[in-house]
């Protein structure tokens, strides 16, 4: 989801390579910055920066804690919420229900 744009509160920005662009105000500006400003910035294992609703892959096997399950690197997480602290993603994985991340072990969908 594109957020609005900073400066008009438009909802009509769109992508342009790496910059947001609002059609209105002609107001240019990275995700980086938007990140910045909202105070937390959280980057996958890549250097991408996500952000609340994205959709994540994890790129190697991770055991869960308290089980003897493991999630398969490749598995797609949608709509993750970011949060404060060592396993910094909030999300629900199908088959294993609600699950903390660290953005280190995920790459942006």
């Amino acid at each position: 989801m594109i957020p609005n744009c900073p400066k008009c509160n438009s909802e009509y920005t769109y992508e342009d390579g790496n910059l947001l662009v609002c059609p209105e105000c002609a107001y240019e500006w990275t995700g980086e910055e938007q990140a910045e400003e909202n105070g937390l910035v959280v980057k996958d294992a890549y250097g991408n920066i996500l952000q609340d609703g994205d959709s994540v892959t994890i790129i190697k096997d991770l055991k869960v804690k308290g089980t003897s399950s493991v999630l398969k690197m490749g598995t797609k997480v949608k709509n993750i919420r970011l949060v404060e602290g060592d396993h910094n993603i909030d999300c629900k994985i199908d088959g294993f229900g609600a699950m903390k991340l660290k953005s280190e072990f995920v790459k942006k969908a």
